[in-house]
């Protein structure tokens, strides 16, 4: 099992609303680097299973690194979710959980902007933690359109109240309810939103409701390049059991080498956790491949190019990936690649997982 795979002790439940309970873990001191985090970032779960020996379920941080003494993600009950529900029925203070280290790139670069965050249900848990952060440690305020079907639904409603009224002139919190004002659409939202279009946008809920509240942010001329997403997969593998593929099995669909390249094998340097490794990579092995068959710890949830927690700079040399759902265009200017995506495109690279 991974060296960034961890048990941790439960050391509160709290029931936040019938559907949905936050895990507050309690870190070792050792562990406390380990578990250093940023706002809107996630743990990866292992929830043990008697047909599959464990499943794995990623949920994202509520707590603020800045605010709160211990981490804590909040699950929201699903229908036929056998993760969610039995982590709400049965999970109490003192149980231990395994879990990965904290996983994810969705959350701004600083806590001084102006920002509009969106959420969908229990799609308020990393948007709480941007909230708390930027209120706490920055001086940036923030604009939190929250939808949700009825108001007993409403998770954290108590602690969005207090914050309101601590920080009146930086925090104003829109909660649109379904029963009483329909289903969001995009002309209604983009209405309600339109004066905030020159914020940005961190959008976080189901498939449909980052779909209307993209369509609103197109409506009303706000920059791609400004807008956020964090969306909810399911993952198709699990990062606790063994299940990682050789190399040589991951060469389906793979882009064409760029014009001029060779069919060798590119010199790979690779730095990470302070420590500098030299390697062969193979023209078709994705790097993420290349440096777990090598016995390197690297970090890593989803292998599906959607979590953002395998990226990494290009410090030399040239890459290419094969697919990209958590990079934004800024962020690829600045030589940033995910490591489960990334192809060698010349004879030498220097890649870093220290940024």
């Amino acid at each position: 099992m991974s060296g960034r795979t961890h048990t941790l002790e439960v050391a509160a439940v709290v029931r936040e609303t019938t559907d949905a309970h936050t895990l507050v873990f309690s870190v070792p001191p050792q562990l406390h680097g380990r578990f250093a985090y940023r706002p809107g970032q996630f743990l990866t779960l292992r929830i043990p299973s008697e047909r599959t020996g464990s499943v794995a379920r990623c949920y994202s941080l509520c707590s603020s690194p800045h605010v709160d003494d211990r981490p804590a993600v909040t699950v929201k009950r699903t229908a036929g979710g056998y993760a969610s529900n039995l982590l709400c029925d049965t999970v109490r203070a003192g149980d231990l959980i395994t879990v990965l280290e904290p996983g994810g790139s969705f959350g701004p670069r600083g806590l001084d902007g102006e920002l509009l965050l969106a959420a969908g249900g229990s799609g308020i848990t990393p948007l709480l933690s941007i909230a708390k952060s930027v209120l706490a440690a920055g001086r940036g305020n923030i604009v939190l359109f929250y939808a949700n079907r009825d108001r007993r639904s409403v998770i954290f409603a108590a602690e969005l109240e207090r914050l309101e009224r601590r920080y009146p002139r930086r925090l104003r919190v829109l909660h649109w309810i379904e029963a009483e004002r329909g289903l969001p659409n995009a002309r209604r939202v983009g209405e309600l939103l339109r004066r905030h279009r020159r914020r940005e946008w961190y959008i976080c809920g189901p498939q449909g409701f980052t779909t209307v509240l993209r369509s609103a942010a197109a409506a009303v001329r706000v920059p791609a390049a400004r807008v956020h997403l964090e969306e909810y997969r399911s993952l198709t593998a699990n990062p606790f059991e063994d299940s990682t593929l050789p190399a040589h099995l991951t060469v389906a669909a793979l882009p064409p080498p760029a014009a001029g390249a060779d069919d060798g094998s590119t010199a790979l340097e690779v730095d990470i956790d302070g420590r500098t490794h030299h390697l062969g990579w193979p023209r078709t092995a994705r790097l993420l491949d290349v440096l777990l068959d090598n016995g390197i710890d690297a970090p890593y949830v989803c292998r599906e190019s959607a979590c953002g927690t395998c990226v990494c700079a290009v410090r030399r040399g040239r890459t290419r990936m094969v697919r990209n759902e958590a990079l934004i265009d800024e962020e690829l200017a600045q030589g940033l690649t995910l490591a489960c995506q990334t192809l060698p495109d010349s004879a030498d690279v220097h890649v870093s997982f220290d940024l």
